[in-house]
């Protein structure tokens, strides 16, 4: 048989153990909370890249001929700033 403070101590065990459980529930984070941060992420990225891409072939119009070198120029700008914005998210979000 089982002492009284062997009783006790499992009891306060399993209590532990269920606010534990209990605790990591309300903590849990559903499938819709991932998935808009990573949209989120998706459209910080994207974002910067698309409009560097339109800029860039809007101030290339200007010139005569065949010219895409503002077009390639602000894309890359575009994926830098968009890499950089991805990173401060991240950084302040975890």
């Amino acid at each position: 048989m089982k002492t009284k403070a062997q009783q006790h101590k499992l009891q306060q065990t399993v209590n532990a153990e269920a606010q534990r459980i209990k605790q990591a529930e309300k903590q849990k984070h559903s499938l819709l909370i991932y998935s808009s941060f990573a949209g989120v992420l998706g459209m910080v990225l994207v974002l910067p890249i698309v409009v560097g891409a339109y800029l860039g072939r809007w101030l290339d119009s200007f010139d005569t001929g065949f010219s895409i070198s503002w077009t390639i120029s602000l894309i890359f700008v575009g994926v830098v700033v968009g890499a950089v914005n991805v990173y401060y998210l991240i950084k302040g979000k975890f």
